[in-house]
């Protein structure tokens, strides 16, 4: 079972114990705690033993894992090539996107899609007709 190594190597520091010395206090062997220091895994008669060597509840021992969920917020841009986006492309060339989105960029948006039935194709035929971007940026509450 999962257990808080950062915890229990912190309270062997502060007691100025070796990992012998809370192996002895624990009735462990060395190469126990040191694998539980390691791998922060633990059977629960080792997680017993080393609770009550550090004087210690055996669920201060129990790992928390931080869940974590990231939001994002989404928005879609249309870049016009008739402003002059597209000036200096030569015909078979991808633009360069990034002089138009570096805006965006400055204020969290990363480009997730870029979308135009030529580049779906795989073929930058230089049509006119709009470009669209579909950006997301992490926000929290």
């Amino acid at each position: 079972m999962k257990v808080n190594a950062d915890l229990i190597k912190e309270m062997r520091e502060d007691k100025s114990w070796s990992q012998e010395e809370l192996a002895i206090a624990a009735g462990l062997n060395l190469r126990t705690v040191q694998r539980v220091e390691k791998e922060a895994s633990a059977s629960l008669q080792s997680k017993k033993s080393l609770a009550a060597a550090l004087e210690i509840h055996v669920r201060d021992l129990d790992y928390e894992e931080i869940s974590i969920i990231k939001r994002y917020e989404y928005k879609t841009i249309e870049i016009d090539p008739k402003e002059g986006f597209l000036t200096g492309v030569k015909r078979g060339e991808l633009p360069d996107f990034s002089g138009a989105l570096n805006v965006e960029g400055k204020d969290g948006w990363q480009v997730i899609q870029i979308l135009t039935p030529d580049i779906a194709q795989g073929v930058w035929a230089g049509k006119s007709g709009r470009i669209v971007a579909l950006l997301q940026r992490e926000y929290t509450e």
